[in-house]
């Protein structure tokens, strides 16, 4: 019996490996573009100033809550994306939203891309990307900058 578990692991394994670094599954493009980034001095400049519009900033991962935010969950998980969804059916299309989820680097997130596909797949024309590109903490805790109380 070991002896056919252990080659099962060892192709399941490689099979991993092989998607992982597979370029072909590398370079599918973003659901967002680069103008969708938001820096995060922007959007912390946005909400310490208390005569801007403040846009509606969904927290679609495990990571803090930035003042301001509603707190969907972790969007790789179907009852959050749901969630979330419900929430963006109330909203008007040209609603200015802003994402984050801050877990990890995006290359590693397994939240941002299932959360900005549905917006696209939704229509809406107004949304941006917290540009956390090494995570919460660095990006914005670290920065001083709002924090929900």
């Amino acid at each position: 019996m070991k002896r056919i578990i252990l080659p099962v692991l060892i192709l399941a394994a490689a099979g991993i490996i092989f998607a992982c670094h597979n370029p072909a599954m590398q370079n599918t493009p973003e659901p967002w573009t680069r103008n969708q980034l938001l820096e995060p001095a922007a959007l912390a400049a946005t909400i310490n100033n208390p005569s801007a519009a403040k846009p509606v900033i969904f927290s679609i991962g495990p990571a803090g809550l930035i003042k301001g935010a509603v707190d969907i969950g972790p969007a790789h998980e179907d009852d959050n994306l749901g969630k979330l969804k419900k929430e963006l059916s109330k909203l008007p299309k040209n609603t200015a939203i802003v994402v984050y989820c801050g877990c990890c680097p995006f290359e590693h997130c397994p939240n941002i891309r299932p959360a900005f596909k549905l917006l696209n797949q939704m229509g809406f024309t107004n949304q941006k990307l917290l540009n956390l590109s090494d995570n919460l903490r660095v990006d914005w805790i670290s920065k001083g900058y709002p924090m929900a109380d």
